[in-house]
């Protein structure tokens, strides 16, 4: 099963993108992953879009046949074990690739996030696109390692 990750802009922060490669790096020992950055779209409506947006939509064409996991605030909250859990149930399943959304500061709009397959909150408290991105490499390698009862997650 292959993970692809895709978000807006690149990661500012030199520790943070360090971080990122490292963890990129021990995720690459369990399966193809891809990470793919994508230019920040200036929009004048921000908050509350209804509508989906020409940059949306192009994304969604891009991942649509993959399993679309869309980071949210208002997402679905796991727990290192449940996520670890539905990861290995994905792949159970015939998932060919899990796709990763991380939108731009205010996030995606309403339509954008009523065709993800889930919603996910990684927290309840707010995060910063950098550290939010660093999280979500760092649960999908510790996800693999409990599947396979690596001493990582302890």
């Amino acid at each position: 099963m292959r993970i692809r990750i895709i978000w807006q802009g690149k990661t500012k922060n030199e520790s943070f993108r360090a971080l990122q490669a490292d963890y990129a790096a021990r995720i690459s020992h369990f399966g193809e992953l891809r990470i793919e950055e994508l230019v920040p779209q200036r929009s004048l409506q921000r908050r509350g879009r209804e509508k989906l947006s020409a940059a949306e939509s192009q994304l969604l064409e891009r991942v649509q046949k993959s399993r679309k996991i869309v980071l949210d605030e208002r997402g679905r909250e796991w727990n290192s074990q449940e996520f670890a859990q539905w990861m290995a149930e994905c792949a159970v399943r015939g998932a060919r690739e899990l796709a990763f959304l991380v939108g731009e500061p205010d996030g995606f709009s309403a339509a954008f996030r009523e065709r993800a397959d889930i919603l996910l909150s990684l927290s309840r408290m707010t995060l910063t696109r950098d550290w939010a991105r660093t999280l979500l490499l760092e649960q999908i390698y510790r996800g693999y390692t409990v599947q396979r009862g690596y001493p990582y997650p302890r």
